[in-house]
This record gives C-alpha cells, structure tokens and sequence, in this order.
C-alpha cells in the first residue's frame, strides 16, 4: 500500500480494522434466513399509523374502537414539540405527516384532541398550507385526508378518473404505483363526490375494472389482508373500499391484518424492506472483500428465492423481478437491478437463471425513451417515473450481468440520461434525497461504459467536486451536513471514475472517524418514502455505502 498520512492517522493502517469492524457490525444483522433485518422500529411511521387508524374508523368503529384509541394516543404522543409531526418520530416535523395526522385526529377523536389538531394546522398554516406541499401526490393524499377530517368540501376534491380504468395500459401509466389507492379512493368518490351525469354513467362502467385492479394486487400478495405489506397503503385501499360499500372481503381482511399488526405502542409500520436492506448490505460486503464468505450463501439463497414467478397482473408487468420486500411483494426496477448485481458478482452458478431472467425483466421495463421508471412502463408519474439515478443502477446491473456497454439498452439509457442532466451538471434521484447520490451514480455508469471522458461524465465530477463539504464529507449537495450514505456513494462513484485516491483522502479520514464503538456507522434518513416530504434511514445502505467506498479505496491505493 501508498504511505498515506492524513487527519488523525495513516489511513491504510486503519483500513483493516474499521472494514472488518464495519463488516462484522452488519453480519451481526444478518438473520439464518439470509435476511439482513434491523428490525421494526424504524419502519414505524406516523404515515401508516394514521392510515390505519382512519381505515379502521371506516371499515369497523366499533369493532376496532381499542386500536383506533391506541393509535390515536400513538399520534399524541409523538407530536412534535413545534406542532407538526414527522414520517420516523423524533426527526424533523413534515409536510405530509403532519397533514394527515391532524385530520385523523379531528376524524376520529375532535374531542380529546383538539389541542393537538390545532398546533398541527398551525404548523401547516405558517408553511403556507396545503399548497406549500412540494410534490403534487403528496397534496393529492393530504386533500384527501382534509376531505376526511370536513375541512375540504367533496365537490373541491379533485377527482380521480375512474373512466381509465377501462383502459388499463393508460391507467397504469397515470397512476403507476398508486394504482390501487386511486382505485379505491375513487371509487368512494363515486358515492361521496358530486358528479355529472355523464361521469356517473361512466364511473359504473368502469366500476369492475377498478375493483380488478385491487383485487389482482390483492390476491398476488396472498389474500391476506394487506397491500404491500404497508399499513399506510392498506389503510387508503380499505379506507376507499369501506367507503364506496365494496368488496367487503377485502376489508374484512383488512382489518384483521391491521390488527395483527399494530404493535403494542400503537404504532404500524410501513412496508418491511428486507430485500432492500439486504441488497446493500451484501453489495457492499462483496466490495469490502467478502464475496466468499460463507455466510453470504445464505442472502444469496434468499434473493434466488425471493424472485417473482408470477406476473403481476395490476401493473402489467412480467415474472422475473423483485420487490423491497419478500416473494409476494410489488415490482420495482431499483431492487432487481441491485439483486441482479449482487448475483452476478457473488460465487456460484444456482443463481444463474435468476440472473438470466432478471435482465430479461429489466430490459423488458425500459422506457421507449430508454429509461427506467419504478415498474410501468413510459409512465412520467412523480415519485415513480423516469428516474437518473434508478435508470443508471437498471444499466450497472445488465453490466453485471455481462451485456456489453454497447448493447442498443445500454446505448439508448445513456443518450437519456445525457438528455436527463441537469443545467448545473447534477442528476435527479426519485428515491434518494436530492443530487449527490444520484450525480454519483451516473457519473459511475458513464465511468463503467468507458465515457468517463463524455460531457454529461465531466459534468458530473465537476458538481460533485463543487458540492463537497470543508471537511471534506458529502451531504445533499447544496449544503446539508456529511451523511455516511453520500459521502461513502459519491467516493465510490470518483474512485470508479478514475479519480486519484489522494483526492478523496479527506472523505475517507471522514469516514473513518464517523464509525461507532460497535464498529458500524450510523444511519441517516437520506431515502425518499415520498420525495422532499417524508425520508427514512435504512441501516443496510449506510453501512454498505462505507463498506463500498472502504474497499475500492484501499483497492486503489494498493
């Protein structure tokens, strides 16, 4: 190894012990399944636990009146001293949690909570209101829960299009993801919105087209009363089905999953991620020299397991994929490009076929405009749309996977992504907050296709160079403090580039000095639940991010 000196110590003499310190803390995690879990608790939002409440409030008041008044005391007991309320308790009041926590609070106990609704419109108000709210889905959600809660009249609500679903290729590109909560929430406007003449001739026709929709997603997951796994879906869906007085099935099985979930502190969760906590881990466990750790057979098994034989029918997509969570969860671009990465690079040929047919999905999902999207195809939906930074892991992984980088797919995602870059050079992430992960992992595919020297490349490496902070670390890039997540991405993503490994000293002494006595680093909320309004941390990512950039930087300077 170079000598290297810098800050407190000489770097490569530190570079063993705080990789296998950073390696170790995260196996810990890891369970017998292959799952790399860190638990519940941070998946407890204050999202699900307001849809919860309010579907129960819908589907079965009285039934349900002791989960309504623990949740209920779940969202006054973790109200935010200024009045607002936060996605994960205990980070910074948002938008979006906020809104909807007051107005279930008005729903369903005006009473006994009007202190709390009322610091939580004030909140709202001295942001500017319902308006203020950065990302138009987001306003669409809370408008609804404001309808809820009285405070909007249902002739201002705006409505949801009932009439595409009989066109079900439209339907998916308007709605994307939110394919069953508009479905659902639509059809309840059906009995509570006034309509035309006309919209209600076409809303009846298009009734059992949107009742399929829930249904196939519905069933894909088991029946079992959920969908996705995420009581903040699961609350929308029930909530507009109880509603609407339609497929009571389905709520039935609502509200006993709802019940089964709800944790003794009255809480629920969103969506388990263990397919997303794991792909990061083992990602970064590879590149930190653990590719032939027995203990990783085991995460390479689940992946193999855990991809999807069956179409998923609501949004039109294929078999071959993964979700964020296990066998039965919803398609996304993001997990199986990280999963098909991972596989190729692990030891084995069993994981062969997964691979194969990962790569025929993904291709299968490019845009026509040579992007990558969360699952439906050419849609431009915010939070799920054509997305920089997913569209460059989609490539990383056909590169994985051994497509040459002048594969037509390849070609046609860079032209894009040219296209896609920003006035300042930086890339867009849709989930990741703001540019510096994402600038970073674009920059690393241009790298990884041999145009490190192409303009959008050079561009790239001049933001991030430019969105560094003093000490040397990287935030979001326009000034937020160092997190281990972007600052081990954007090193990774320089080293890729060619970037000599003196110049990213600094960001490597930072992330150094940020390991926890426990050997690990603490995690961030850098990930986008909803862009710019509700973020989370997810443990797996942090600590593979450090295990990456350690890696390939004391590959570097060997």
């Amino acid at each position: 190894m170079r000598s290297v000196r810098t800050g407190t110590g000489r770097i490569p003499d530190e570079l063993p012990t705080a990789i296998a310190g950073g390696a170790e803390a995260l196996l810990r995690a890891q369970r017998p399944d292959g799952v790399f879990d860190f638990g519940a608790d941070g998946l407890r939002s204050t999202l699900a636990t307001a849809g919860a409440v309010t579907a129960l409030h819908f589907a079965d008041p009285g039934g349900a009146a002791d989960l309504i008044a623990a949740g209920a005391e779940r969202l006054r007991r973790t109200q935010d001293d200024d009045g607002g309320w936060a996605m994960v308790p205990g980070l910074a009041s948002e938008q979006g949690p906020t809104a909807v926590s007051a107005a279930t609070l008005h729903l369903v106990d005006p009473v006994g909570s009007a202190e709390q609704v009322a610091a939580g419109r004030r909140w709202m108000d001295d942001r500017g209101g319902l308006e203020a709210i950065p990302h138009p889905e987001v306003l669409l959600w809370c408008r609804q829960f404001y309808g809820f809660a009285g405070w909007l009249a249902a002739q201002d609500m705006r409505r949801f299009p009932l009439e595409l679903a009989m066109l079900p290729a439209l339907y998916r590109r308007v709605f994307d993801l939110r394919l069953p909560m508009a479905s659902a929430l639509g059809l309840a406007q059906t009995r509570h919105r006034p309509l035309t003449r006309v919209q209600r001739l076409l809303a009846r026709r298009a009734e059992p087209h949107a009742l399929r929709v829930i249904r196939q997603a519905y069933e894909h997951e088991g029946a079992v009363g959920s969908w996705s796994e995420d009581a903040w879906v699961t609350g929308l869906v029930c909530t507009g089905l109880a509603r609407a007085g339609l497929g009571q099935d389905m709520v039935d099985a609502a509200v006993g999953w709802l019940r089964r979930g709800m944790h003794p502190d009255g809480s629920w969760a969103t969506t388990p991620l263990d397919s997303a906590w794991t792909m990061y881990a083992v990602r970064g466990l590879i590149e930190a020299g653990y590719r032939d750790d027995p203990r990783l057979a085991a995460s390479r098994e689940l992946f193999v397991r855990n991809q999807q034989h069956e179409p998923f029918l609501a949004f039109g997509c294929p078999p071959g994929f993964w979700g964020w969570t296990g066998s039965r969860g919803w398609p996304a671009v993001l997990e199986t490009g990280e999963i098909v990465s991972a596989l190729s690079r692990l030891p084995g040929t069993g994981q062969a076929d997964a691979v194969r047919r990962g790569v025929e999905w993904l291709s299968d999902r490019q845009d026509d405009r040579g992007s990558w999207g969360l699952c439906v195809r050419n849609t431009r939906v915010a939070n799920s749309g054509p997305c920089p930074m997913t569209t460059a892991q989609a490539v990383d992984a056909l590169l994985d996977a051994g497509v040459a980088a002048g594969d037509r797919r390849i070609r046609r995602a860079l032209r894009w992504l040219g296209r896609a870059q920003l006035r300042d050079g930086a890339f867009e992430s849709v989930w990741y907050r703001e540019h510096a992960m994402g600038t970073a992992a674009v920059l690393e595919t241009f790298a990884r296709c041999g145009q490190a020297g192409a303009a959008p490349a050079v561009r790239a490496r001049e933001w991030l160079t430019r969105a560094r902070n003093a000490d040397g670390s990287w935030g979001d890039g326009h000034g937020a403090p160092g997190t281990v997540e972007e600052t081990g991405w954007v090193v990774s993503s320089l080293l890729a580039a060619g970037a000599d490994p003196a110049s990213v000293e600094t960001a490597i002494r930072w992330l150094l000095d940020a390991r926890l006595p426990g050997g690990g680093w603490r995690p961030e909320p850098v990930h986008e639940y909803v862009r710019r309004v509700s973020r989370y941390a997810n443990p797996g990512f942090t600590h593979g991010m450090a295990l990456r950039a350690l890696g390939r930087y004391r590959e570097a300077i060997r």
